[in-house]
């Protein structure tokens, strides 16, 4: 069983280190500063709750998880004795390429190094380093306990069997990894949630509908719809001839833009960044916060309990 080592403790860090250890791994997860390890620990104490509440763990289980996981402060500490490290610092390149080289210089060749980035470059992370085929993206998804998915993405020098041994530990974690075999900026999921939302900003901008209308279009159809049926499936079900003909007429009037709509773009001039500072597009206040983030975990933990035959 491979041995794990997460570098970075903040919000995908503590909560791929929360998946990790459910799923019976032992981990070492690294921050800055005690202060920073504690405010994780509250964090996974919060979720492990959470789970608990929801039937997904039992009370006797909890202490189990907790114990699986090990804090320090230092990278070489966290390094000892894994076998697997997930880098999970802020998405700064140059930050990321100093831990990549000081990781080569600290661990066996054998040690497979991932990025939790969700844009970087994994060529370009490894750029740096000595052994650059064993340097891999395991991308996560927010909240990474709760979210399947995982993308596993090549770089150019990535050898074959660290994308097997990181397939065979998201599988290990009860993911539900997928292979990129070509990075590209974006990997997959991002292109498919951005093109999504690039059509959205603007049928918005045309004044088509509202932007609550527009989010209930995806909610109440292909939003019920995606979880089964994913794009090729859905074509398949509906019929390669219709869609084949929607697309002929429809493509050539959808969104090419190739930046982010003006009136978006005035929204973060203002500093009206959404959830993070109170409003725009929706208002933020408490209690309509605490709202999205109940319902939204309500739903998530639903599936989980499907995936696990719950």
């Amino acid at each position: 069983m491979e041995r794990i080592a997460i570098i970075g403790c903040g919000t995908m860090g503590h909560s791929i280190a929360l998946s990790a250890a459910w799923a019976g791994y032992d981990v070492t997860l690294h921050g800055i500063n005690v202060e920073e390890l504690e405010r994780a620990l509250a964090s996974i104490a919060s979720k492990l709750q959470v789970l608990t509440d929801n039937d997904l763990l039992e009370m006797e289980e909890v202490e189990a998880v907790r114990d699986r996981i090990t804090t320090v402060t230092t990278i070489d500490e966290a390094v000892k004795d894994a076998t697997f490290i997930i880098e999970a610092v802020p998405e700064r390149l140059e930050l990321k390429q100093q831990i990549f080289k000081l990781l080569d210089q600290l661990c066996d060749p054998s040690v497979i190094l991932a990025s939790n980035t969700s844009a970087i470059s994994p060529t370009d992370i490894a750029a740096q380093t000595t052994h650059p085929e064993r340097t891999v993206i395991t991308h996560f998804w927010h909240p990474a306990h709760l979210i399947p998915l995982v993308e596993v993405v090549r770089g150019s020098k990535t050898n074959d069997e660290t994308v097997k041994r990181s397939m065979a530990l998201m599988n290990g974690m009860n993911k539900k990894p997928i292979e990129v075999k070509k990075e590209v900026p974006g990997f997959v999921g991002n292109r498919l949630q951005f093109a999504l939302l690039r059509e959205a900003q603007h049928i918005l901008q045309e004044g088509i509908a509202t932007k609550e209308d527009i989010d209930a279009a995806v909610q109440y159809s292909i939003g019920r719809r995606l979880p089964v049926t994913g794009p090729f499936l859905s074509a398949d079900m509906g019929g390669l001839d219709v869609y084949t003909d929607i697309s002929n007429y429809l493509y050539k009037d959808l969104s090419n833009a190739n930046q982010s709509t003006a009136s978006m773009q005035e929204l973060v001039d203002a500093r009206e960044l959404g959830s993070k500072t109170g409003k725009r597009y929706y208002e933020w206040d408490p209690s309509f916060t605490e709202e999205v983030h109940t319902a939204r975990e309500k739903e998530l933990i639903r599936y989980v309990k499907q995936d696990r035959g719950g």
